[in-house]
Formats: structure tokens, C-alpha cells, sequence
């Protein structure tokens, strides 16, 4: 399995082609399964299911119409973004598995830095309690499957423009707020991030190999 970590900031529609290009060669059996850990500049995308309506004020940023699942998200620098191409036949793993293994994986990741990321019924992604109950969002899932093969994935706030998502109702959710590691007060560099998400991957996925 092979572990990408992409320098600067990547082209969001070159990052599609890639993972589709890369999603065709797994499925014919001429290229290993990935995790590609990236940044894109600051952009929305829109999910399969986004409603016109939960895009507040794009304020100049591109909007890109994705094939992922979900609805309005946001993408920019200081979010780690984790694209995944699994070959869930090879992993005996169904969908609703595959992504609940995603978000053990972003929780324990979050608990490596001793935060308590948690699920939360009837909403998609990784929360933190802030108390008071009040929730907000650090960690966001959103994936496509082709043919048994996975990609787009997972995010993880490190350190973005937090105001950025004012632009729109983050996964169609008004009531709660959207917080970082940084605004957690973990000033956590992206090369620890990525550290602890490769060990977290271990634990959850297994290991380099098929399970």
C-alpha cells in the first residue's frame, strides 16, 4: 500500500483525475492501493447531496460540484485532506463498514492528542462536546466507491481560515460550529498530524496489508 504526502497546495480538480485514474488501475489490478495526504487552496464542494441553499456566500471562492457523498463542505490550507483508494473487495469490507472504520480512524487520531472526537447520530463526521450542548465539527467524511474501489475521504481541521466556512452550512448542519486542533488550543504541526494518522491507520485498517 502506498502512502502519498503531497507538498503545497493541490489543484482540486487535478486531484479528482488523479484518484479516478488511480481508482481505474486498482480495480485492474496495476497499481497498489493509496492514502494521499494533501492540502487544497480554498475552495467549497458540493456532495451529491447539497441543497443550493446551504451555499450562504462563496465570497469569491471556487465552488466545485464533486461526486462524493455529503453536501457543502470546506477546503483549504492548515485541513489536512486524507484521499483513500481501498479495494474493499480485496478487505472483505462493505460501505457502511468501510466507513465507520473512517471515523475510528479520525477518533483515534484525535486521541492521540488526548481530544475525545465522537460520532453523532443522524450527522455525518467527527465531533468535539464543547460543553453547554454545543458541538463542533473537526473532522469531515466523504466518500465515492467505483466498482468496489473507494476514494475522496476523509478531512481534518489542523489550522484553516475557520470564517471560510460562514460561507455555507457545513454538511447541511446550522445548529453547530466547526473548530480546528489549533482553535482547541494544539498549535500541532502537519508533519505530527500526518504521524499520528499513519499509526491511527494501523490500529484501525490493520496495517499495510488487507485485512
Amino acid at each position: 500500500m502506498e502512502w502519498r504526502i503531497s507538498d503545497g497546495l493541490v489543484d482540486y480538480q487535478q486531484a479528482v483525475r488523479d484518484m479516478e485514474e488511480r481508482v481505474a488501475a486498482i480495480r485492474a489490478g496495476g497499481a497498489e492501493e493509496m492514502v494521499w495526504l494533501l492540502q487544497h487552496p480554498a475552495l467549497y464542494t458540493a456532495g451529491t447531496s447539497a441543497k443550493a441553499g446551504d451555499l450562504l456566500d462563496a465570497g469569491g471562492l471556487p465552488v466545485y460540484q464533486t461526486g462524493r457523498g455529503g453536501q457543502y463542505t470546506y477546503h483549504g490550507p492548515g485541513q489536512r485532506v486524507a484521499y483513500v483508494m481501498l479495494d474493499l473487495q480485496a478487505r472483505k469490507l462493505d460501505i457502511r463498514c468501510y466507513v465507520a472504520m473512517l471515523e475510528d480512524w479520525l477518533i483515534a487520531t484525535l486521541h492521540r492528542f488526548n481530544l475525545n472526537g465522537e460520532r453523532r447520530a443522524g450527522r455525518i463526521g467527527i465531533w468535539i462536546d464543547r460543553g453547554q450542548g454545543k458541538d463542533d465539527k473537526i473532522g469531515a467524511i466523504g466518500v465515492r466507491v467505483r466498482r468496489w474501489v473507494t476514494y475522496h475521504g476523509i478531512s481534518l481541521n489542523v489550522e484553516p481560515e475557520l470564517s471560510h466556512y460562514a460561507g455555507i452550512v457545513p454538511c447541511g448542519i446550522k445548529q453547530h460550529g466547526v473548530t480546528s486542533l489549533v482553535d482547541l488550543g494544539l498549535p500541532i504541526e502537519m508533519a505530527e498530524v500526518d504521524k499520528q494518522l499513519r499509526h491511527a491507520w494501523d490500529e484501525v485498517f490493520g496495517g499495510p496489508e488487507p485485512l
